[in-house]
């Protein structure tokens, strides 16, 4: 993802509005009293590669620190403020005033990676001339712009604390404003069971539910402690691998096959010295030193860090695409003759994830409780590098040395092949386009000409922005929805698509659209979003070949494909359509090639996603506003007569008899006729 809003690729256009032929084509325009034939062979097949559509995570927006990771504490080490002492605790706030207490950092941990520390002088105490407040005083954290902490739900606190003499703390979560104790402990201990640094675990289940909380610590009592590592996490994260329940279930349900990870910038940085660095993010949590991220311009701790994502790939039946820094950041570049170090890395970061567990960097993912090696096929060499001069030189020394090592990982070059062939070698090509919604639809042909030897495609990031966008506009969702019949059309040189931005924290905005919004306690899915459910069944299906006929130019595209529920192992036969334009469409759908009677009188369903205004969007308040509805579709047969509303994404899924079919894998689609 590029750090400036604006397109990565600037396509040349091959097909204007109004200018397609009556037959055989994705027509794109508008026209009134619009009718349309969609014949459909059955027998005339390609198979659709297994990971064609996935999912694209970058550190962006708060979608990690504060999002996926469900780690409440924001600066749980004290670090993002900087090595440099006094620093700032920023969100961390003291309670009491300087009469009572003294907050500062000092650089005393005994974490090597981690210095800092916060430092408490108590200068109140339970009794005497000075007497601490009602309730005491310490520090608080709310969190990512708050805690949301749910009655009956138990939270795992975790800290390290020193002291010169013995403590009585109270550790609660609280409301923010503090009146409300929605759960507390007490932490009582000697003077000698707390001269070194120790580490102290505790429970809290919550009385009450509160989406807006803060965790605080406070004593009435007299002395210097110190304090460092302080987290917050549920019990009840998925699979017990600490990604926040809701958020990973919205990546479940649209079945991705693959997921890229960890950016996009976020892995350049716009300097080398902010760039995300795997080994910093592994190990036990309390270790990591963090980094602050200079692209999108905050702190994260790396509590979710390159073994995070193996274990969340895994978790969700997705492939992981490891994209690493190849020596290039936004402002600053490794020479090709000094990069062999960070070759080096990347070997070590593949031993790390496939390798044996009594290997060198196996044997740390092993500690880490997975003995058996991830299953990494793909990396990504840099991120939108291309065009800068050390990128041909620095890419031809990864891939030696990852291909001597590893002949089976197929790697991602930076550069695009969609329209040249690639001056390298490569197994893939990233290829990125940020554009308007007509041009985004328009591209539904982009690969209709590309190549079908060499590399395949890798569409890693696309998305509809600026005014056709706003937050995520049904508008954007229709144009999307196009382009990705497109690039279903052309999976024989496409083999994997990803939108970009996946999720956004909703106080932290940092690019518009993102497919998911959430806060600290609510999330739904933009129209962006509910396209990708449309497409959740497409990879590994079997691509059938269809034929658009309209009487006039026309702003429809569909594709069909076939496929098998892997619950219920019932065979579909799915038509999608898109209708980007003003008017209804009269669309008559003809299927060739099945036996008599295979289309079941019931069973069948239509999807519609509409709305009643372009551009209307969800939210908060109305997260339903752009969803799918599905209804079953009556009199379903091989031959149907249905109306496409206007401005609408329109899926019937037709539930087939368990008879076998007559298909033979065919190279003779049209390129313009699916």
């Amino acid at each position: 993802m590029a750090a400036t809003k604006v397109p990565y690729c600037v396509i040349l256009l091959c097909f204007f509005l109004g200018t397609c032929l009556l037959s055989q084509c994705f027509a794109i325009g508008v026209d009134a009293n619009q009718t349309a034939r969609l014949f459909v062979n059955a027998s005339q097949t390609r198979p659709i590669p297994d990971t064609l559509f996935g999912i694209f995570f970058e550190e962006i927006n708060h979608a990690g620190a504060g999002g996926l990771w469900a780690e409440l504490v924001s600066n749980r080490g004290f670090e993002a403020g900087g090595q440099n002492i006094p620093s700032n605790i920023d969100p961390w706030s003291i309670i009491g005033d300087e009469s009572s207490l003294i907050v500062s950092t000092d650089r005393s941990s005994c974490f090597e990676r981690n210095k800092i520390a916060l430092r408490m002088e108590v200068l109140c105490d339970s009794q005497g001339s000075k007497v601490c407040p009602t309730g005491g005083v310490g520090v608080y954290n709310p969190g990512f712009w708050g805690m949301d902490i749910k009655q009956g739900k138990t939270y795992k606190i975790v800290f390290y604390i020193r002291s010169l003499g013995s403590v009585n703390l109270s550790l609660s979560l609280t409301s923010l404003d503090g009146l409300q104790t929605l759960a507390n402990a007490r932490i009582i201990a000697s003077a000698s069971d707390v001269s070194n640094w120790t580490k102290v675990e505790s429970s809290l289940e919550a009385k009450e539910t509160n989406h807006n909380a803060r965790l605080q610590l406070t004593t009435t009592k007299k002395g210097v402690i110190w304090i460092d590592q302080v987290s917050a996490m549920p019990l009840d994260t998925h699979k017990g691998h600490g990604f926040r329940n809701e958020l990973v279930q919205m990546l479940v349900d649209i079945k991705p096959r693959f997921l890229r990870f960890p950016g996009g910038c976020f892995v350049e940085g716009e300097w080398l010295r902010n760039a995300f660095r795997w080994k910093e993010s592994i190990g036990p949590w309390e270790e990591r030193p963090g980094h602050f991220g200079d692209v999108w311009m905050y702190w994260t701790d790396d509590g979710i860090g390159y073994y995070e994502f193996l274990q969340l790939s895994e978790d969700i039946g997705a492939l992981p695409i490891w994209v690493f820094n190849n020596g290039i950041s936004h402002q600053d570049q490794v020479d090709t003759s000094s990069v062999l170090p960070f070759v080096q890395e990347a070997l070590d970061g593949i031993e790390f994830a496939r390798g044996d567990p009594n290997s060198t960097w196996g044997s740390v993912r092993a500690a880490m409780g997975h003995p058996k090696p991830f299953d990494l096929r793909y990396v990504a060499i840099g991120n939108e590098d291309c065009g800068k001069k050390n990128y041909r030189g620095n890419y031809l020394k990864f891939y030696e040395a990852i291909k001597l090592a590893y002949p089976d990982i197929g790697m991602i070059s930076n550069c695009d092949g969609s329209s040249h062939q690639l001056d390298h070698p490569a197994e893939f090509y990233d290829f990125h386009v940020y554009t308007s919604a007509s041009s985004l639809f328009s591209m539904a042909h982009q690969f209709d000409h590309t190549s079908r030897d060499g590399p395949k495609a890798f569409v890693s990031e696309y998305a509809v922005t600026g005014k056709d966008a706003g937050t995520g506009s049904l508008l954007a969702a229709l144009a999307e929805a196009g382009f990705l019949l497109g690039l279903e059309k052309n999976s024989d040189v496409v083999s994997m698509a990803s939108y970009a931005p996946l999720f956004v924290n909703s106080n932290d905005r940092r690019w518009n659209p993102d497919a998911i919004v959430f806060n600290s306690s609510h999330v739904y899915g933009t129209p962006s979003y509910w396209v990708q459910q449309f497409f959740r069944e497409s990879s590994g299906a079997t691509l059938l070949n269809a034929t658009l006929q309209t009487n006039s130019s026309s702003s429809i595209i569909a594709s069909a494909i076939a496929w098998q529920n892997s619950e219920d192992e019932k065979n579909y036969l799915t038509i999608k359509v898109v209708n980007f334009g003003n008017n209804s469409v009269k669309l008559k759908i003809s299927v060739d090639g099945l036996d008599p009677n295979s289309i079941k009188l019931s069973g069948s369903t239509k999807t519609v996603l509409t709305s009643s205004n372009l551009m209307d969007e969800n939210s908060f308040k109305e997260p339903n506003k752009v969803v799918p509805n599905r209804i079953l579709l009556e009199n379903a047969d091989k031959d149907m007569d249905v109306v496409i509303s206007p401005h609408s994404f329109t899926s019937f899924d037709l539930l087939k008899e368990s008879v076998s079919l007559k298909m033979e894998e065919t190279d003779s689609f049209s390129r313009s006729s699916i």
